[in-house]
């Protein structure tokens, strides 16, 4: 089975519960026009909306990035690490990533993993990364494997160096991205309630 884009799984449930894209919005707080950038050219922003997407149409987020499922441990060899790119965010509305910009790479590491209530991912940060602070239910813990991150959290902002972690609620605004024009690397888990 080929791999799904979380814009072809919004569409696919949308279209089983005949939820329409005007609904979804009205549900989820999400602009029609972003929801059919992203059900259509794979946009997407940042994190945020795939969020407030799954829980407007009463998903999982794990449920927009999954191909299949299984019930026992799931384990992602670093091998299997690189090709396990679910989407890119932090990119221009007009910019896909071969003109330029690479934005930030979400790589899953339990797409496979039935009912979780955490996504872990390595994320890719590019320093062309275009990242608005975002909001969203739920809370986030990212460590730094490379490189050096720049956190704002709400009226805050700190540095992290290779090593250093930071747990907080997603609730507040924020936004991460290269302190240094270099690129970074981090370990995110998110966690989303039902």
């Amino acid at each position: 089975m080929g791999k799904h884009t979380p814009g072809e799984r919004i569409a696919e449930i949308r279209k089983t519960y005949s939820i329409s894209r005007e609904d979804l919005s009205e549900r989820s707080g999400v602009s029609t026009d972003l929801i059919a950038k992203i059900e259509d050219d794979g946009h997407i922003p940042d994190l945020a909306p795939l969020i407030k997407i799954s829980r407007g149409l009463g998903v999982r987020l794990g449920t927009l990035l999954d191909d299949n499922e299984q019930l026992g441990p799931v384990i992602t060899r670093s091998a299997e690490t690189a090709g396990s790119e679910r989407f890119k965010t932090g990119l221009p509305a007009t910019s896909a990533p071969t003109e330029g910009h690479h934005g930030l790479s979400f790589k899953a590491l339990a797409a496979a993993k039935n009912g979780r209530h955490m996504e872990p991912f390595i994320v890719d940060i590019e320093p062309d990364a275009v990242q608005e602070k975002s909001t969203h239910e739920g809370e986030e813990f990212i460590h730094i494997l490379e490189g050096k991150l720049k956190l704002e959290y709400g009226m805050d902002e700190d540095t992290l160096h290779a090593g250093d972690s930071v747990y907080y609620d997603s609730i507040v605004p924020h936004r991460v991205f290269s302190a240094d024009n270099n690129p970074v690397k981090i370990l995110a888990v998110i966690y989303t309630p039902v």
